[in-house]
């Protein structure tokens, strides 16, 4: 997926979050591999399935997000906010998860081998 097509949707994001119109982001299966996404608003997005090998992701909020059945090895997700978020079934080996907030997020199943915390 391209930078602008990934900014186009997480502007869409932003106003559906907001109330004003938009769309909720809906990046199922997507391949982010190495996508810059530092500071992204990506509360309650679905991101099942996606590839997001690499990807930065570094001061992101995923609150909520769906991430179940995510590939997020190699991810950099150091400071992001992850509460809630469904990571049933993701791959976060060798992810970046120092200083995410993790609380009561949905982590059955998924592959932390590797994973920094």
């Amino acid at each position: 997926m391209t930078p602008s097509k990934i900014a186009q949707i997480i502007a869409e994001h932003a106003l559906w979050l907001s109330g004003r119109c938009g769309t909720k982001a809906d990046l199922r299966g997507a391949d982010l591999r190495g996508a810059n996404l530092v500071d992204a608003d990506l509360r309650g997005a679905d991101l099942r399935e996606a590839d997001l090998r690499g990807a930065d992701l570094h001061m992101s909020d995923l609150f909520k997000a769906d991430l179940r059945g995510a590939d997020l090895r190699g991810a950099d997700l150091h400071m992001s906010e992850l509460s809630g978020a469904a990571l049933h079934m993701s791959d976060l080996r060798g992810a970046d998860l120092r200083e995410a907030n993790l609380f009561e997020a949905d982590l059955r199943g998924a592959d932390l081998r590797g994973a920094r915390r």
